[in-house]
């Protein structure tokens, strides 16, 4: 369970990175209300156990003449054997494919293909992915308007249990005490 993992000031650094991973270690320290050290201590280990995995620049994709992105539904012959194995190793070396998922439904993989046009993506499809030996069928839904993309993971899952929060204090134990007794 991710809880019994990340305490309060683990989340509050995963998500200050999230939002903005050019953070300085000082900065992100007085954020997340630690000093330098230990909070680079934590952003290390963070990283070292696979939590925060890279940081990269997101690139504004027409910027960069990349206008066109494509959902692909892919159906393949056979899923339980090496050849299966070698599409997917296959299919997530192409550039273009940005992202993708094996799924349960109509198709057994789904692809996120971004390429400047409908000409290069049809150079992708016909050269590419449909030169695979195992693709049975394609199906290819282009997105008309991106209305969230790269967006941060969400943390709430991770927010503190019951059994997490911090302990009464003696003050508080006694006004509650009070207050029932009053009842």
């Amino acid at each position: 369970m991710p809880n019994g993992v990340l305490d309060a000031i683990d989340r509050r650094i995963v998500a200050a990175l999230q939002a903005d991973g050019r953070l300085s270690n000082v900065d992100l320290a007085e954020k997340v209300g630690l000093s330098p050290s230990p909070c680079l201590r934590r952003v290390t280990r963070l990283e070292r156990d696979g939590f925060i995995e890279s940081y990269r620049a997101i690139l504004g994709r027409k910027k960069i003449g990349l206008g066109l992105t494509v959902f692909v539904g892919v159906k393949i012959e056979g899923h339980a054997d090496d050849r299966a194995t070698t599409f997917e190793e296959e299919v997530v070396a192409f550039p273009e494919v940005i992202a993708c998922h094996m799924i349960a439904g109509e198709v057994d993989y789904l692809l996120e293909v971004t390429v400047p046009d409908l000409d290069a993506y049809q150079r992708f499809l016909v050269g590419k992915l449909l030169d695979l030996p195992l693709v049975r069928e394609v199906r290819s839904n282009i997105a008309i308007q991106t209305l969230k993309a790269g967006a941060a993971l969400p943390l709430g899952h991770l927010a503190p249990s019951a059994l997490e929060r911090r302990p009464a204090g003696k003050s508080e134990l006694r006004v509650r005490a009070r207050s029932q007794t009053r009842k």
